[in-house]
């Protein structure tokens, strides 16, 4: 039984891995690439988009939260 805490953990430090360890594999992967492209457009920025990067990993660890729950 998947733990609801762990899987917000781990979705907020790698969006995508608590919907994995939720079980969504399909729905991880997204955000995984998801979070690389929000990453990559904010180096490519001069990093203005990091608040956007920190708002996508805080839906991504509550979306993990709520799986799991």
């Amino acid at each position: 039984m998947a733990n609801e805490i762990l899987a917000a953990i781990l979705s907020f430090f790698i969006p995508g891995l608590g919907q994995a360890y939720a079980g969504d594999i399909k729905k991880g992967v997204i955000f995984f690439v998801i979070a690389v492209v929000i990453a990559i457009i904010s180096f490519l920025t001069a990093f203005l988009l990091s608040f956007l990067s920190l708002i996508f990993a805080i839906y991504a660890a509550y979306d993990a939260y709520k799986m799991v729950a």
